[in-house]
Protein backbone atom coordinates (compact mmCIF):
# COMPACT_ATOMS: atom_id res chain seq x y z
CA UNK A 1 0.00 0.00 0.00
CA UNK A 2 0.90 3.67 -0.49
CA UNK A 3 2.69 5.50 2.52
CA UNK A 4 0.70 8.23 4.04
CA UNK A 5 3.30 10.97 1.76
CA UNK A 6 2.34 9.58 -1.22
CA UNK A 7 -1.45 9.46 -0.61
CA UNK A 8 -1.46 12.98 0.20
CA UNK A 9 0.52 13.47 -3.05
CA UNK A 10 -2.22 12.12 -5.11
CA UNK A 11 -4.53 14.12 -3.60
CA UNK A 12 -2.51 17.25 -4.12
CA UNK A 13 -2.62 15.84 -7.47
CA UNK A 14 -6.36 15.46 -8.10
CA UNK A 15 -6.70 18.75 -6.40
CA UNK A 16 -4.64 20.15 -9.36
CA UNK A 17 -6.45 18.79 -11.95
CA UNK A 18 -9.74 20.08 -10.88
CA UNK A 19 -8.17 23.50 -10.91
CA UNK A 20 -6.97 22.42 -14.20
CA UNK A 21 -10.34 21.18 -15.73
CA UNK A 22 -12.08 24.09 -14.16
CA UNK A 23 -10.06 27.00 -15.94
CA UNK A 24 -9.50 25.23 -19.38
CA UNK A 25 -12.40 22.76 -19.60
CA UNK A 26 -15.34 23.86 -21.52
CA UNK A 27 -18.34 21.45 -19.90
CA UNK A 28 -15.99 21.55 -16.37
CA UNK A 29 -16.46 24.92 -16.60
CA UNK A 30 -19.98 25.12 -17.09
CA UNK A 31 -20.64 22.90 -14.26
CA UNK A 32 -22.81 24.23 -11.02
CA UNK A 33 -23.50 22.29 -7.74
CA UNK A 34 -26.96 21.47 -9.04
CA UNK A 35 -26.14 20.39 -12.67
CA UNK A 36 -23.73 17.75 -10.54
CA UNK A 37 -26.33 16.44 -8.65
CA UNK A 38 -27.77 14.05 -10.60
CA UNK A 39 -24.54 12.49 -11.58
CA UNK A 40 -23.60 12.32 -8.30
CA UNK A 41 -26.29 10.29 -7.26
CA UNK A 42 -25.81 7.89 -10.26
CA UNK A 43 -21.77 7.22 -9.26
CA UNK A 44 -23.13 6.34 -6.01
CA UNK A 45 -25.28 3.76 -7.44
CA UNK A 46 -21.99 2.80 -9.41
CA UNK A 47 -20.34 2.22 -6.39
CA UNK A 48 -23.41 0.46 -4.39
CA UNK A 49 -23.51 -1.93 -7.61
CA UNK A 50 -19.86 -2.63 -7.49
CA UNK A 51 -19.56 -3.23 -4.14
CA UNK A 52 -22.79 -5.55 -4.60
CA UNK A 53 -20.70 -7.35 -7.18
CA UNK A 54 -17.43 -7.44 -4.54
CA UNK A 55 -15.78 -6.37 -7.61
CA UNK A 56 -12.68 -4.84 -5.51
CA UNK A 57 -11.55 -3.23 -8.90
CA UNK A 58 -14.48 -1.24 -9.81
CA UNK A 59 -14.92 -0.11 -6.49
CA UNK A 60 -11.43 1.51 -6.69
CA UNK A 61 -12.58 3.03 -9.93
CA UNK A 62 -16.09 4.05 -8.78
CA UNK A 63 -14.52 5.49 -5.55
CA UNK A 64 -12.70 7.64 -7.94
CA UNK A 65 -15.37 9.11 -9.52
CA UNK A 66 -17.10 10.10 -6.24
CA UNK A 67 -13.68 11.22 -4.49
CA UNK A 68 -13.78 13.78 -7.81
CA UNK A 69 -17.45 14.82 -7.57
CA UNK A 70 -16.50 15.85 -3.66
CA UNK A 71 -13.29 17.59 -5.12
CA UNK A 72 -15.56 18.96 -7.65
CA UNK A 73 -18.47 20.87 -5.28
CA UNK A 74 -15.37 21.88 -3.14
CA UNK A 75 -13.75 23.69 -5.90
CA UNK A 76 -17.14 25.30 -7.25
CA UNK A 77 -17.94 26.24 -2.95
CA UNK A 78 -14.09 28.22 -3.02
CA UNK A 79 -15.72 30.05 -6.36
CA UNK A 80 -17.89 32.13 -4.62
CA UNK A 81 -15.88 31.85 -0.90
CA UNK A 82 -18.18 29.87 0.71
CA UNK A 83 -15.86 26.69 1.40
CA UNK A 84 -12.85 25.14 0.13
CA UNK A 85 -11.74 21.50 0.77
CA UNK A 86 -10.37 22.37 3.80
CA UNK A 87 -13.23 23.31 5.19
CA UNK A 88 -14.92 20.06 3.85
CA UNK A 89 -12.50 18.01 5.65
CA UNK A 90 -11.83 19.86 8.81
CA UNK A 91 -16.09 20.27 9.17
CA UNK A 92 -15.74 15.80 8.96
CA UNK A 93 -12.82 16.39 11.66
CA UNK A 94 -14.73 18.14 14.02
CA UNK A 95 -17.55 15.92 13.87
CA UNK A 96 -15.70 12.69 13.94
CA UNK A 97 -14.06 13.71 17.09
CA UNK A 98 -17.01 14.93 19.01
CA UNK A 99 -19.08 12.38 18.44
CA UNK A 100 -16.27 9.90 19.14
CA UNK A 101 -16.00 10.70 22.87
CA UNK A 102 -14.81 7.24 24.04
CA UNK A 103 -12.12 7.90 21.58
CA UNK A 104 -11.05 11.08 21.87
CA UNK A 105 -12.04 11.99 25.61
CA UNK A 106 -12.83 9.97 28.80
CA UNK A 107 -16.19 8.44 27.91
CA UNK A 108 -16.41 4.55 28.81
CA UNK A 109 -18.46 2.75 26.11
CA UNK A 110 -19.06 -1.07 26.67
CA UNK A 111 -20.28 -2.07 23.10
CA UNK A 112 -21.04 -0.73 19.40
CA UNK A 113 -24.63 -0.39 20.25
CA UNK A 114 -23.94 1.83 23.16
CA UNK A 115 -21.74 4.07 21.01
CA UNK A 116 -25.26 4.55 18.14
CA UNK A 117 -26.86 5.76 21.33
CA UNK A 118 -24.17 8.36 22.74
CA UNK A 119 -23.95 9.61 18.74
CA UNK A 120 -28.01 9.76 18.55
CA UNK A 121 -27.18 11.72 22.18
CA UNK A 122 -24.90 13.61 20.73
CA UNK A 123 -26.74 15.02 17.68
CA UNK A 124 -29.26 16.33 20.01
CA UNK A 125 -27.31 18.31 22.16
CA UNK A 126 -25.76 20.10 18.64
CA UNK A 127 -29.26 21.42 18.23
CA UNK A 128 -31.33 18.73 16.48
CA UNK A 129 -34.66 18.83 17.52
CA UNK A 130 -35.30 15.25 16.17
CA UNK A 131 -33.74 11.79 15.55
CA UNK A 132 -35.19 11.74 12.23
CA UNK A 133 -33.69 14.93 11.18
CA UNK A 134 -30.47 13.17 9.79
CA UNK A 135 -32.54 11.07 6.80
CA UNK A 136 -32.47 12.71 3.94
CA UNK A 137 -35.74 13.11 2.18
CA UNK A 138 -34.88 11.89 -1.01
CA UNK A 139 -33.51 8.71 0.02
CA UNK A 140 -35.45 6.01 -1.71
CA UNK A 141 -38.55 4.63 0.67
CA UNK A 142 -36.93 1.36 1.43
CA UNK A 143 -33.85 2.84 2.07
CA UNK A 144 -35.37 5.59 4.12
CA UNK A 145 -37.46 3.50 5.91
CA UNK A 146 -34.42 1.22 7.73
CA UNK A 147 -32.42 4.75 8.31
CA UNK A 148 -35.81 5.69 10.47
CA UNK A 149 -35.90 2.43 12.41
CA UNK A 150 -32.22 2.44 12.95
CA UNK A 151 -32.47 6.18 14.22
CA UNK A 152 -35.34 5.78 16.52
CA UNK A 153 -33.45 2.44 17.94
CA UNK A 154 -30.62 4.69 19.16
CA UNK A 155 -32.78 6.35 21.32
CA UNK A 156 -34.66 3.11 22.74
CA UNK A 157 -37.75 3.02 20.59
CA UNK A 158 -37.60 -0.47 19.70
CA UNK A 159 -39.32 -3.78 20.19
CA UNK A 160 -37.49 -6.28 22.39
CA UNK A 161 -38.00 -9.47 20.72
CA UNK A 162 -37.21 -10.85 17.07
CA UNK A 163 -40.58 -12.97 17.52
CA UNK A 164 -42.50 -9.43 18.34
CA UNK A 165 -41.84 -7.83 15.26
CA UNK A 166 -42.58 -11.18 12.90
CA UNK A 167 -46.29 -10.92 15.25
CA UNK A 168 -46.23 -7.47 13.82
CA UNK A 169 -45.75 -8.68 10.92
CA UNK A 170 -48.27 -10.98 10.62
CA UNK A 171 -50.87 -8.62 12.29
CA UNK A 172 -49.97 -6.06 9.13
CA UNK A 173 -50.59 -9.07 6.37
CA UNK A 174 -54.19 -9.33 8.36
CA UNK A 175 -55.35 -6.44 8.15
CA UNK A 176 -53.47 -5.56 4.52
CA UNK A 177 -55.75 -8.71 3.38
CA UNK A 178 -58.98 -7.27 5.26
CA UNK A 179 -58.59 -4.56 2.51
CA UNK A 180 -58.07 -6.29 -0.64
CA UNK A 181 -60.95 -8.51 0.27
CA UNK A 182 -63.13 -4.56 0.94
CA UNK A 183 -61.66 -3.18 -2.20
CA UNK A 184 -60.75 0.56 -1.61
CA UNK A 185 -57.33 1.12 -2.84
CA UNK A 186 -56.48 4.03 -0.71
CA UNK A 187 -56.64 1.43 2.24
CA UNK A 188 -55.11 -1.25 0.29
CA UNK A 189 -51.78 0.81 -0.25
CA UNK A 190 -51.76 1.88 3.64
CA UNK A 191 -51.86 -0.79 4.78
CA UNK A 192 -49.48 -2.21 2.27
CA UNK A 193 -47.38 0.09 2.83
CA UNK A 194 -47.23 -1.22 7.08
CA UNK A 195 -46.14 -3.99 6.10
CA UNK A 196 -43.01 -3.46 3.61
CA UNK A 197 -42.40 -0.69 6.75
CA UNK A 198 -42.84 -4.18 9.26
CA UNK A 199 -40.89 -6.64 6.97
CA UNK A 200 -37.81 -3.82 6.84
CA UNK A 201 -38.17 -3.96 11.02
CA UNK A 202 -38.04 -7.53 11.02
CA UNK A 203 -35.06 -7.53 8.73
CA UNK A 204 -33.26 -5.71 10.76
CA UNK A 205 -33.83 -8.24 13.85
CA UNK A 206 -32.36 -11.00 11.44
CA UNK A 207 -28.99 -8.66 10.84
CA UNK A 208 -30.18 -8.40 7.26
CA UNK A 209 -29.66 -5.00 5.22
CA UNK A 210 -33.16 -5.36 3.43
CA UNK A 211 -31.82 -2.84 0.44
CA UNK A 212 -29.24 -5.50 0.06
CA UNK A 213 -31.68 -8.22 0.33
CA UNK A 214 -33.94 -6.90 -2.69
CA UNK A 215 -30.85 -6.26 -4.54
CA UNK A 216 -29.69 -9.67 -4.90
CA UNK A 217 -33.17 -10.91 -5.67
CA UNK A 218 -33.06 -8.27 -8.58
CA UNK A 219 -29.78 -9.80 -10.03
CA UNK A 220 -30.88 -13.12 -9.44
CA UNK A 221 -34.37 -12.55 -11.31
CA UNK A 222 -32.08 -10.94 -14.36
CA UNK A 223 -29.81 -13.40 -14.49
CA UNK A 224 -32.61 -16.23 -15.08
CA UNK A 225 -35.30 -13.66 -17.28
CA UNK A 226 -31.80 -13.37 -19.40
CA UNK A 227 -31.09 -16.94 -19.44
CA UNK A 228 -34.79 -17.59 -20.25
CA UNK A 229 -34.32 -15.19 -23.02
CA UNK A 230 -31.30 -16.84 -24.29
CA UNK A 231 -32.61 -20.03 -25.09
CA UNK A 232 -36.13 -18.73 -26.78
CA UNK A 233 -33.37 -16.99 -29.00
CA UNK A 234 -31.80 -20.40 -30.05
CA UNK A 235 -35.13 -22.11 -30.66
CA UNK A 236 -35.78 -18.60 -32.96
CA UNK A 237 -38.97 -18.47 -30.70
CA UNK A 238 -40.15 -15.11 -29.61
CA UNK A 239 -40.93 -14.83 -25.83
CA UNK A 240 -44.44 -13.45 -26.28
CA UNK A 241 -45.14 -17.02 -28.76
CA UNK A 242 -44.05 -18.98 -26.19
CA UNK A 243 -46.43 -20.59 -23.35
CA UNK A 244 -45.96 -20.25 -19.79
CA UNK A 245 -45.22 -24.18 -19.69
CA UNK A 246 -42.63 -23.51 -21.81
CA UNK A 247 -40.62 -20.53 -20.23
CA UNK A 248 -40.92 -22.43 -17.15
CA UNK A 249 -39.06 -25.41 -18.26
CA UNK A 250 -35.64 -22.82 -19.32
CA UNK A 251 -36.96 -21.26 -15.92
CA UNK A 252 -35.85 -23.88 -14.25
CA UNK A 253 -33.12 -24.64 -15.41
CA UNK A 254 -31.89 -21.26 -14.83
CA UNK A 255 -32.70 -21.60 -11.00
CA UNK A 256 -30.31 -24.63 -11.10
CA UNK A 257 -27.36 -22.75 -12.71
CA UNK A 258 -24.39 -21.91 -10.03
CA UNK A 259 -24.96 -18.66 -8.33
CA UNK A 260 -21.96 -16.03 -8.60
CA UNK A 261 -22.04 -12.93 -6.31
Amino acid sequence: MNSRQHQLQAFERLLNIMDDLREKCPWDKKQTLQSLRHLTIEETYELGDAILDNDLNEVKKELGDVLLHIVFYAKIGSETNDFDIADVCNEICEKLIHRHPHIYSDVIVKDEEEVKQNWEKLKLKEGKKSVLEGVPKSLPALVKASRIQDKVKGVGFDWEESHQVWDKVQEELTELQVEVEAGDQDKIEAEFGDVLFSMINYARFLDVNPEDALERTNKKFIKRFQYLESKAGELGKPLMDMTLAEMDVFWEEAKRLPNKQ
